[in-house]
C-alpha cells in the first residue's frame, strides 16, 4: 500500500501542525519576529516570559481572515501542564467552589487546573448523551472551529449535587466568539450554579467580550494563559485585525 499523501490537505500557505504545540521557547530561541506581518505562525507570550508558537489557520467562511490555533490533545503533555499552571495561577484571584470542564479540549485542562488549585475532582460537561441524561439538562452549542447545528451540551444528572447552589470556575481551551461559553453558562445556571469566573488557555480576539455575563447581567471575569488577536490578510502578510 502507498502511504496517504497529506500534502495540500490544509489551506495554501498554511503549515501542517505536526511539530507545533510541543514546547515553549524563550525569546532568544524564537525563529520569527514578534511583530507583524506574520507568515505562518504567531508567537503567543506566556506569563513567565516564554512563548508558544501557534500555527495560523484560515477561516473557510472568510478567506482574508485567520486565527492562531491550539489543539490541546495534540500538544505535548509538558505544554498542556504549563498552560494549566498559568490558568490556575490566574484563577486564584476569584472565589469558587467547584471546577467545571467544557468539552472537548477544555477537558484536557480542567483536571490539571483543578489539581493545581487543590481540588480533588472536577465536573465534566459533554457532547455524548448517556441513556439516563435528561433533555432539560442540555443546551444547543456551536463554535468557530466546529460549525453546524444539532450538537448539544449535556450535564450528567448525577453531577447536579456538585453544581446546585455552587459558584463554579469554568475551564475551556479557548474563548473566541464566545458562543460555546454562552451555552455552558446557560446550562450551568439551569443547574442552579453561578459562574464565578472562566479560565482558558487562549483568549482570542475581542468578539467574546460583552457576551459572557451572568443571568443578572454582571460580567464574568475571564482569565487566560495568553492572548491572541484575530488576523486579517494584507499585501505583505497577516496582521492583527483593526479594532
Amino acid at each position: 500500500m502507498h502511504p496517504i499523501d497529506l500534502t495540500g490537505q490544509h489551506l495554501p500557505g498554511f503549515d501542517a501542525t505536526t511539530d507545533y504545540w510541543q514546547a515553549t521557547v524563550s525569546k532568544a530561541e524564537l525563529t520569527q519576529s514578534l511583530l507583524p506581518p506574520y507568515a505562518r505562525s504567531y508567537p503567543a507570550r506566556l506569563p513567565d516570559g516564554r512563548y508558544l508558537v501557534l500555527p495560523l489557520r484560515g477561516m473557510p467562511s472568510s478567506p482574508d481572515r485567520c486565527v492562531a490555533s491550539l489543539i490541546a490533545n495534540q500538544a505535548s503533555i509538558d505544554v498542556v501542564e504549563q498552560l494549566a499552571l498559568h490558568m490556575a495561577e490566574a484563577a486564584k484571584a476569584h472565589d469558587f467552589d467547584v471546577v467545571v470542564g467544557l468539552p472537548t479540549l477544555g477537558l484536557a485542562f480542567a483536571p490539571l487546573v483543578a489539581k493545581q488549585l487543590g481540588r480533588s475532582r472536577y465536573v465534566p460537561l459533554g457532547y455524548s448523551r448517556k441513556y439516563w441524561y435528561r433533555e432539560e439538562l442540555a443546551e444547543p452549542v456551536s463554535s468557530i472551529t466546529t460549525p453546524g447545528k444539532g450538537k448539544l451540551l449535556y450535564v450528567d444528572p448525577n453531577q447536579l449535587p456538585l453544581l446546585t447552589g455552587k459558584r463554579v470556575l469554568v475551564v475551556d481551551d479557548a474563548v473566541s466568539s464566545g458562543t460555546t461559553m454562552v451555552s455552558g453558562i446557560k446550562l450551568l445556571e439551569r443547574c442552579g450554579a453561578e459562574v464565578a469566573s472562566i479560565a482558558v488557555a487562549m483568549r482570542q480576539g475581542t468578539q467574546w467580550q460583552g457576551k459572557l455575563v451572568r443571568a443578572d447581567g454582571t460580567a464574568i471575569p475571564v482569565v487566560g494563559a495568553y492572548d491572541c488577536p484575530r488576523m486579517e490578510r494584507r499585501s505583505d502578510g497577516w496582521w492583527p485585525e483593526a479594532m
